[in-house]
């Protein structure tokens, strides 16, 4: 019951922010979304050019910005890195003595993370819809959508994503992303 009272009233305050009222209250919509490892986000975000809001949004969704978060799937840390993306990263960025024990450390995660998107950026052409795809559901199966029509018209975007938890990531993150541009400056970063 409280769990519940509690995400009523998380909404409303977002409903509130959102469309402008009470922007003076705008600490309500930080507290809900809050941006830990600022520095860090700051840092990798710029190396790798992306929205440092989306890094943040990703975090929200992936962990909740629980450093120590652990996948049923084995996913770790911030956010939610795969144990064969964090050593195929490592080999990339030239982490030194990497094991997958650092995928727990904020640093070394969101560097991981930033690099992935990047990668995901070129191979997608920018389409933050099938980054987002290829950051949950895997690269490999968003290309295999794109050449299947039951999924694609045109190759280059989804009409639909056959993984529902998929669907309701990229949802979720692009109401997060969303909200963190809302509520923080755009010189936050800066």
């Amino acid at each position: 019951m409280q769990i519940r009272f509690r995400k009523i009233l998380a909404l409303i305050f977002i409903i509130l922010i959102v469309g402008g009222v009470f922007s003076s209250y705008r600490w309500i919509g930080r507290t809900l979304y809050p941006i830990n490892y600022k520095e860090h986000i700051a840092n990798y975000s710029k190396k790798y050019d992306i929205d440092p809001f989306l890094v943040a949004a990703i975090i929200r969704v992936e962990s909740k910005f629980n450093k120590d978060a652990l996948s049923p799937k084995g996913a770790r840390g911030l956010m939610q890195i795969a144990p064969v993306t964090g050593k195929w990263a490592a080999g990339e960025i030239e982490i030194l003595d990497y094991k997958e024990s650092l995928l727990y450390d904020p640093e070394i995660n969101i560097s991981i993370g930033c690099w992935y998107i990047n990668k995901l950026n070129t191979q997608f052409n920018n389409n933050l819809e099938l980054v987002l795809a290829a950051y949950n559901g895997g690269s490999g199966n968003v290309t295999k959508w794109l050449n299947d029509y039951n999924y694609s018209d045109d190759g280059k975007s989804l009409k639909h994503i056959p993984f529902k938890e998929t669907e309701l990531y990229l949802k979720k993150v692009k109401k997060s992303y969303d909200i963190y541009i809302k509520l923080y400056n755009s010189d936050y970063f800066n």
